[in-house]
C-alpha cells in the first residue's frame, strides 16, 4: 500500500515522536510505502528513517523552493514546480493519506485532502493520527460541523481519528481488506 502521510518538518518534543516512531516502524514491517513531502527533517525525517530502517520504500515530492532540504536517499524524489502540484501528486501515489501533526502546511494539505473526498474527487481512506490529542480541537469542530449540517456526508466516512499507529494501521489495513 503507498501511504501519503502530511506531517510537520519541524523538529518535535517525544510525544509527537513516539508515536510517529510507531508507525513508520509499522508501515516499513509491513512492507509498504509512504508518500510524503521527501523533507530530511523534522517528523518527516523520523518517519523517512522510520520505515527505511524497517524494510518499507520512500516516494518524496518536494517542491522546487525546498528541494535543498530533500532526503538524498529516498527510493523516489520528485521535485514539483509548486505547492498545488505537489499535493495533487501526492494523492495521486497515495491509496491512502494520513494526517499527523504539523503546522500550517500540514492543516491546508489535511483541509484539501478532505474537501476533495467530501466532493467524492477520491475515495482514499483518510487518517488523522490524534498523537497526544493535537487535533482534539479539530476534531470537536469536525463534530459540530457535522451536527449543524456542514457536511454533506457523515464525519466517519469522511475522516478517521486514531489515537496512535497502531490504530492508524489497523483502520488502512482494514480499509484495503488486508488481513
Amino acid at each position: 500500500m503507498n501511504i501519503c502521510v502530511f506531517c510537520s518538518a519541524a523538529d518535535l518534543d517525544d510525544r509527537y515522536t513516539a508515536p510517529a516512531r510507531e508507525f513508520a516502524e509499522l508501515i516499513g514491517k509491513g512492507g509498504h510505502t509512504m508518500v510524503w513531502g521527501g523533507s530530511e527533517s523534522g517528523l518527516m525525517k523520523v518517519m523517512a528513517d522510520g520505515v527505511q530502517d524497517n524494510g518499507g520504500k520512500l516516494v518524496g515530492v518536494s517542491v522546487e523552493f525546498l528541494a535543498a532540504k530533500a532526503r538524498t536517499n529516498a527510493d523516489e524524489m520528485i521535485v514539483t514546480k509548486d505547492l498545488a502540484e505537489r499535493k495533487a501528486l501526492l494523492l495521486a501515489r497515495a491509496d491512502a493519506i494520513v494526517i499527523m501533526v504539523g503546522g500550517t502546511g500540514t492543516l491546508d494539505e489535511a483541509t484539501e485532502i478532505l474537501e476533495l473526498k467530501k466532493h467524492g474527487m477520491h475515495t482514499k481512506p483518510v487518517v488523522l493520527l490524534n498523537a497526544a490529542g493535537f487535533y482534539d480541537g479539530l476534531k470537536q469542530q469536525f463534530q459540530r460541523m457535522e451536527e449543524e449540517g456542514f457536511l454533506p456526508i457523515p464525519l466517519t466516512e469522511l475522516v478517521f481519528f486514531a489515537e496512535d499507529g497502531v490504530g492508524t494501521m489497523a483502520y488502512l489495513e482494514e480499509s484495503a481488506g488486508v488481513q
